[in-house]
């Protein structure tokens, strides 16, 4: 695949934000504006499907996961069949939103569905972050990138990197002219090497 050639290229764009339109969605809707022709792209908002409290499951002496159903099974399903995923949450409390926590905890399932084998299938693939933040300091972003970034290491994906942008008050992200220029071009730089 050549430098900005999108074929083949799925991304899957999930919004963890409590709120629509929210900064860190905008921030990830600028740089989808920038993908290269030919990369598809699917949006899902955690909140509208709602998944019920995870249950480890794994030490009990029935401890197979069922195959996954309702919500699960959707957002399974386009966490397989995409190339890239976007994680697109708000910096909360100095991470992920409950609602990305959640659905990652539902990994930990995933990965123990008997004929599913989530995790060879998930290596190989690019995990990449966008969030919002209400500090003005980057590094205040650190355990909400380390968590995807770690996360990614364990399934043999590649790390996409994380795209970071200051905003407090709705609509203070278009006032990031730096988080707007890096949106711009986030996702190209993972187009110079083969997926």
């Amino acid at each position: 695949m050549s430098a900005n050639d999108g074929k083949n290229r799925d991304f899957l764009f999930l919004l963890g934000s409590a709120r629509t339109g929210g900064n860190t969605e905008h921030l990830a809707r600028r740089a989808a504006e920038k993908l290269p022709p030919g990369a598809d792209q699917r949006w899902l908002r955690l909140r509208d499907l709602p998944l019920p409290a995870f249950e480890d499951i794994r030490h009990r002496s029935d401890g197979v996961y069922p195959q996954p159903t309702g919500h699960a099974k959707t957002l399974l399903d386009a966490t397989l069949e995409t190339t890239d995923l976007v994680i697109a949450s708000p910096l909360y409390w100095y991470s992920v939103s409950a609602s990305v926590k959640l659905y990652l905890d539902y990994w930990a399932g995933w990965m123990r569905v008997p004929g599913l084998d989530f995790r060879s299938r998930m290596a190989g693939k690019t995990l990449w972050a966008i969030t919002a933040l209400s500090e003005e300091d980057p590094a205040k972003a650190s355990p909400l990138v380390d968590t995807l970034r770690i996360t990614a290491d364990y399934l043999g994906m590649h790390w996409g990197g994380a795209l970071l942008g200051y905003a407090n008050r709705p609509g203070d992200i278009w006032r990031d002219g730096k988080a707007l220029s890096k949106a711009d071009s986030f996702f190209t730089s993972d187009y110079l090497r083969p997926n």
